[in-house]
This record gives structure tokens, C-alpha cells and sequence, in this order.
């Protein structure tokens, strides 16, 4: 039985949307256990009775989305939901941990409670995207934890990423493409042009050249690597170019009464469009580097979203994903 810790106050619409994520999940799979840290009594209208594999742990306190101190508020908050789910992983009570709460909170309460990989140097945030091809996502990675770092860094959080795209995603032989402003040799800064030379020549890591910006919905490998600042522009970017075509795809369909009958044909073609370039169907963000498994699902998930991030989590432990790193490392990490 694979145990899970959920953080249920964590979110823009929880605990609502955490627990019908929850009970989704208890459906759909039967060999995991989900323990729901939260306030029972917010949490208690939307619970369906008594589940064997469902049990809840009381909290008290909420670290906020819009938090400015994220370490004082783990600090100080120790027996809030986010807080007291971190912990069970720490404490091995449960092999993951899945939470909609505050990205740098989330983060900052992993490296006090759980703690880095011995040998990982730094933590990475690494979301699942869709592509065109609705069979073949890709992994981002950094969108977010380092702004600044050093190449050999990425280098390790890039088989990290390849070990999860074959384990997780089902990828035989990953690749990882550098995004960088041009496809040739030597392009970019200094940061990725020593990159590039480290992952021309490392073992593990498949590497496949230089990536534009340009080719990011149809990417010619499995896996888009980047500095913490560049990869979250670029899937903010990817973000906001999809709501806005979506927008102005409706507003054009609407226009004139040809139009709006053809948009009352279209509506099926619209929800099948959204779904396409839809995060949350593929599942959250893992937090790279970790000693302990961390999937941080969008802030905004709904129930469907959340219930992909706790699938997430339980494919990733499942497949002993931290446990294969971790050999990689051991063997690429000097005596």
C-alpha cells in the first residue's frame, strides 16, 4: 500500500476541491492510502463518509498563497496542514506528499522538513506540459526554484528528468533538449554553453542540442532543460498565449449569427481544444532533488487536477523513481 500525505487547506479553492480530489483517487486506485491533513470542520461538508484507505489528521493554521516570508511562515506554522504533510514524509510514515499550497512555501518547507538528496546540489520544479501531440507531454525543468546556477546543477537535474520521463512518462530513451536562443553550437550565454559541453558528454543524459523558444509545443525532445528564471518566463508564457487564443477563438466564433451557430457546433471541438493544452490533465509539478517524494499541483487545481497530482505522486513511488536517482548519483558522485 503506497501512503500519501495531502495537504487539504492548500489551494485557491481548498479544501473543496482537495477532497473530491481525494475521492476520485481512492477510486481509481486500490493500492494507495491517503491521509488528508487539514481543519476537519471546513473540511467536513464535503466528505462522503468513512473510506478503509482515507484518514485525516487535524491541523491548525494555513500558510496563505500570497505568503512573503515563506521560511518564518513554515517556521512559525509547524502545525499547519502543508507543514504537518511535509513531515510525514519526512518521518517516513508516507512515501509522498501532494499540496496546491504556496510554491515558495511549499519549497522552502521541503528543504526544513524533508531535506535534499545527499549529492543533490539544488532542488528543481519541473512541471509535465502538453504538447500538440497529446501522447507525447514533455517535462520543464527549472520552471522557478534556482534564478541563478551553476551548469553542473542542471546537469543533475536533467537525469533526474530522464530517469522520470522513463520510468513515469513511459519515454524508452529520453532526450534533453537546452532551450537557447538559436539551434547552433556555442549559441547563448556563457551558463549554457557550459551546459552544453557537460551533457555532450555525460552517460547518463541523452543530450539533443540547442532548443528555440519557438518549438516548444511540438519539441523535438522529451525533456526541456533551463535556468530557473528562463524555463518560468517561458511557461508563464506558454500559459498566457494559450488562455488568450482560447479568448479570441470564442470571441471570433461568436461574431454574427453564422458564427454563433457554427460556435454552438464548435462548443465540443472548444472543451476538447482547453483540455488539450490543460496542465492539470497531465498531473502537478515534482519537486526535483528532494529526499522524499513532492508533487506541487497548480494553486488553482480543481478536483480533476488534484486527482492527477495524487496519481502523479503514486507513479513516482510506484517506480522507485527517487531510488534510481540516486544510484545515477551515487555512481556520478566522486569518493
Amino acid at each position: 500500500m503506497i501512503h500519501i500525505a495531502v495537504d487539504g487547506m492548500g489551494g485557491d479553492y481548498a479544501p473543496k476541491e482537495q477532497i473530491e480530489g481525494v475521492y476520485k483517487a481512492l477510486k481509481s486506485f486500490d493500492d494507495i492510502h491517503l491521509t488528508v491533513f487539514g481543519e476537519y470542520d471546513k473540511m467536513a461538508p464535503y466528505l462522503k463518509g468513512e473510506h478503509p484507505r482515507l484518514s485525516f489528521v487535524e491541523t491548525h493554521g494555513v500558510i496563505e498563497m500570497g505568503e512573503k516570508d515563506p521560511i518564518g511562515a513554515i517556521r512559525k506554522n509547524r502545525k499547519s496542514s502543508m507543514a504537518m504533510a511535509l513531515k510525514a514524509v519526512k518521518d517516513g510514515t508516507h512515501a509522498a506528499c501532494v499540496s496546491s499550497g504556496a510554491t515558495q512555501a511549499l519549497i522552502a518547507g521541503a528543504h526544513i522538513l524533508i531535506g535534499r538528496m545527499k549529492g543533490i546540489k539544488r532542488t528543481a520544479i519541473a512541471p509535465v506540459l502538453p504538447t500538440t501531440d497529446p501522447k507525447k507531454p514533455f517535462i520543464l525543468i527549472d520552471s522557478g526554484a534556482n534564478v541563478e546556477i551553476k551548469a553542473e546543477y542542471m546537469v543533475q537535474q536533467a537525469y533526474f528528468a530522464t530517469v522520470y520521463a522513463r520510468e513515469v512518462l513511459g519515454v524508452e530513451s529520453p532526450t534533453v533538449g537546452l532551450i537557447n536562443i538559436g539551434t547552433e553550437e556555442g549559441k547563448g550565454r556563457l551558463l549554457d554553453t557550459q551546459v552544453a559541453s557537460l551533457l555532450k558528454t555525460h552517460e547518463a543524459v541523452t543530450f539533443y542540442g540547442n532548443v528555440e523558444p519557438k518549438d516548444v509545443l511540438s519539441p523535438p525532445c522529451d525533456i526541456l532543460l533551463s535556468d530557473g528564471f528562463t524555463a518560468n518566463i517561458l511557461m508563464k508564457t506558454i500559459e498566457g498565449t494559450a488562455k488568450g487564443m482560447g479568448t479570441i477563438l470564442k470571441e471570433e466564433l461568436s461574431r454574427g449569427i453564422f458564427g454563433k451557430i457554427g460556435l454552438i457546433f464548435s462548443l465540443g471541438n472548444l472543451k476538447r481544444f482547453k483540455k488539450r493544452l490543460d496542465p492539470a490533465e497531465i498531473g502537478g509539478a515534482m519537486i526535483y532533488g528532494l529526499d522524499g517524494v513532492l508533487i506541487k499541483a497548480q494553486g488553482a487545481s480543481k478536483a480533476n487536477g488534484f486527482y492527477n497530482g495524487i496519481r502523479q505522486a503514486r507513479d513516482v513511488v510506484s517506480k522507485d523513481v527517487l531510488g534510481k536517482v540516486k544510484t545515477i548519483i551515487e555512481a556520478d558522485t566522486p569518493s
